[in-house]
């Protein structure tokens, strides 16, 4: 699929990854409908781009919310081509600790219902008005791409709710493909690793130095826009489908 002339749900799509995705997009002739519950960051887009952008601020998770978003971009944009997901929360605490006694369930619940049941909330109702869509030469009606982390793989302490929800993410991936092939829908999956993204901007200077140090090579954090090409490829990739990639600099996180 190309990007030119496409249209894409981006969510979290006002900073981070899903800011430099929609930047990318956009630059290479795109529009986007950007979903994200942090208003200042989406209007500036919007004066940014004008009509090539609708915001929405959107709880990913909110079922009337988002139909009603994507319903307002077919819309005014005519198609929805595009789905990636990048919203997500955070969420540290240990299971069990001698200070703060057993984890809240609420705060486990709270994490995985953003970045599980969100993901999939925006993915399928993506789906369904990409559905629609007239198909391309190899039967293709839309590409969708959902963020894991590394930390599905590599969860370290204190990072259960975080973990198991990006391991969500991963499990879904293959299934979410088998499921909507048959309407010439691909799903991928990318699980980042340390990324200058909102999460880590708020970690004092030493300690998002040390993190860049444990990366393999190069000892950085990633870029967001480095998240944003290898998006734009599995876009254009028409025979990559099912996969999850890892873009991490080779780090394989430790306990801690």
């Amino acid at each position: 699929m190309q990007i030119s002339n496409s249209v894409a749900v981006v969510t979290g799509g006002a900073s981070g990854l899903g800011r430099a995705t929609v930047d990318l997009l956009i630059a290479q002739g795109g529009r986007a409908l950007v979903l994200d519950m942090n208003t200042e960051l989406g209007q500036d887009l919007v004066a940014r781009y004008g009509d090539k952008v609708l915001y929405a601020n959107v709880d990913v998770v909110d079922e009337e919310q988002v139909k009603a978003a994507i319903d307002q971009a077919v819309e005014t944009f005519g198609a929805i081509h595009i789905c990636i997901n990048c919203a997500g929360i955070g969420g540290g605490g240990k299971t069990l600790s001698s200070f703060h006694g057993t984890m809240p369930l609420g705060n486990f619940r709270r994490v995985i219902e953003t970045n599980l049941v969100g993901t999939f909330n925006v993915a399928r109702l993506a789906a369904e008005a990409m559905a629609s869509n007239e198909p391309d030469a190899d039967g293709g009606r839309g590409v969708i791409i959902n963020t894991a982390s590394v930390a599905a793989f590599d969860g370290q302490i204190g990072q259960v709710p975080y973990a198991a929800s990006k391991a969500g993410v991963v499990g879904m991936g293959l299934t979410l493909a088998r499921d909507l092939a048959a309407t010439g829908i691909r799903v991928n999956t990318i699980a980042p690793g340390l990324f200058e993204t909102p999460m880590l901007a708020k970690l004092p200077e030493e300690v998002r130095q040390s993190l860049a140090n444990a990366v393999l090579f190069p000892k950085k954090l990633g870029k967001p826009t480095e998240y944003a090409k290898l998006a734009a490829f599995l876009i254009e990739s028409g025979y990559m489908n099912g996969e999850v990639i890892r873009i991490d600099g080779g780090i394989r996180m430790q306990p801690k």
